[in-house]
């Protein structure tokens, strides 16, 4: 048999099931390859391996007693630290809130807990998930473990690490700006962020519907399992979707069908540029497309630079509603007191101004794709960059704009609401990922699953691994 980490998270449950791995067994391996290895990667701001170790004998039990048991029962995954589970330090990426514990478990939470999860601990992310880097004051840098010199992006950095080194079979991660997608893109794997008010925001919400919880993970179908198990709605969600027809997973295993899939690779970013081997990587996946037999179209990009400004204004007033003491404010970074500064600037009307306005250029992205089944680009336009090369605490707008410029294509969805995933379709000579983003219809998880899958199948990435994988 593999060693534990090598098995998929389905695997993994399997093996659980059937009896040949225990959650015990499969926990211990997990603590351990953690202390081993996350020194170096900056994968978790909180370990609970206690924590872990109650739900892994509670798991046990749950298999002993028999009867209905839940999808993921004994299967480790971590929380992002902008999610709270009760007990649990709840940082959100800030030194300023650096002792805090939550009293309470986000929807999240309380849905991987009723999965049957273990709780390894909480993830790396950027303060307040502000950031396409996941570098701040309360712990180390995230980082690619295919390149340590190199960030594993952010916010969901933390976990897009654990997943890639074998820290964790999957992970739950959230994307306000492309949070999920840039650090899958960075760390080889999938990231996929749904439909806006696919998973619920309960108890806190997003005002903005930027923001959705989703999952990362090695396979599409483990981010189709975990999606299932994060797509429950509460009772009075602001952007309650409907349950999938059939399961996310079962999706995952159907034919997509012959597709037409708009495609574009032209920043709207002022000065934005596409690497060339993220190009050569677009345009391979392109021709991937037409030979399953796909008719791929070259369209316009939607926007022209400078008319997603509307962004920012949210962005910032997001960034200020983060919960700091007054007296801990010099404690932040310079980018989020920069943004927090702005944000409260912003008047009530102004806010919801900027709130329509945004709601405008997502109909005009929307519409611009409209009788596409799917939209291919590059997820980043630059290949995963060195760690503090995007960071700029003395003049944060230039940090800000060197984000943009590093992800010009992934908050576009969010601002339209749209789902989108990250695929490890393509790799450098030197061995980094290139993650490339297929965007579908609002409310379209399914089909975007099942042509992700088919890419999965026609060009497997499987055998791609970091050294630390084998030690």
């Amino acid at each position: 048999m593999p060693e534990p980490h090598e098995l998929t998270m389905l695997e993994q449950a399997a093996a659980i099931r059937a009896g040949d791995l225990s959650p015990t067994e499969l926990t211990e391996h997990y603590l351990e390859r953690i202390d081993r290895h996350d020194d170096a990667l900056g994968a978790y701001l909180t370990l609970t391996p206690e924590r872990a170790r109650q739900d892994a004998r509670r798991a046990e039990q749950a298999l002993r007693a028999g009867g209905d048991l839940p999808p993921l029962l004994g299967v480790p995954i971590p929380v992002k630290d902008l999610s709270a589970v009760a007990g649990v330090r709840f940082t959100l990426g800030s030194a300023a809130l650096a002792d805090r514990v939550a009293e309470t478990d986000s929807g999240v939470a309380r849905l991987l807990r009723e999965a049957g999860t273990v709780l390894l601990g909480k993830t790396n992310t950027p303060e307040f998930g502000l950031n396409a880097y996941t570098e701040s004051l309360v712990g180390p840098p995230a980082r690619t473990p295919y390149d340590l010199s190199r960030g594993a992006g952010g916010s969901s950095g933390g976990a897009a690490a654990a997943v890639a080194a074998g820290l964790a079979p999957a992970a739950h991660g959230s994307d306000g700006g492309g949070s999920l997608r840039i650090p899958a893109s960075c760390c080889g794997l999938v990231g996929f962020k749904p439909t806006r008010g696919r998973v619920t925001p309960d108890p806190t919400g997003d005002a903005s519907g930027l923001v959705v919880d989703g999952p990362l993970a090695r396979t599409v179908r483990d981010a189709a399992a975990l999606l299932d198990v994060l797509a429950q709605p509460v009772a009075g969600d602001p952007f309650p979707q409907p349950p999938p027809d059939p399961s996310f997973l079962g999706w995952a295993d159907r034919d997509p069908g012959r597709l037409r899939i708009a495609r574009w690779a032209e920043p709207d970013v002022v000065g934005g540029t596409v690497d060339p081997e993220v190009r050569q990587a677009y345009e391979e996946t392109s021709r991937l497309l037409a030979d399953l037999g796909h008719e791929v179209v070259e369209v316009p990009r939607p926007l022209e630079p400078g008319e997603r400004k509307v962004f920012g204004p949210v962005w910032a007033v997001l960034a200020a509603l983060a919960p700091v003491p007054p007296e801990r404010e010099g404690e932040l970074t310079g980018i989020a007191r920069w943004l927090r500064e702005r944000g409260r600037e912003v008047s009530g009307p102004g806010y919801a101004e900027a709130l329509m306005a945004m709601q405008a250029v997502g109909r005009r992205i929307a519409r611009a794709v409209d009788g596409y089944d799917a939209v291919l680009t590059p997820t980043l336009a630059k290949l995963p960059v060195p760690v503090g090369a995007l960071r700029n605490d003395e003049e944060p707008w230039e940090d800000f704009a060197a984000q943009l410029a590093f992800t010009p294509f992934t908050a576009l969805w969010n601002i339209a609401g749209n789902p989108a995933v990250s695929l490890p379709l393509c790799w450098t000579p030197q061995g980094l990922p290139i993650g490339m983003m297929l965007a579908g219809r609002f409310g379209g998880e399914g089909p975007l699953l099942a042509l992700a899958a088919q890419l999965e199948q026609a060009r497997p990435w499987h055998g791609h691994h970091p050294e630390c994988w084998w030690v």
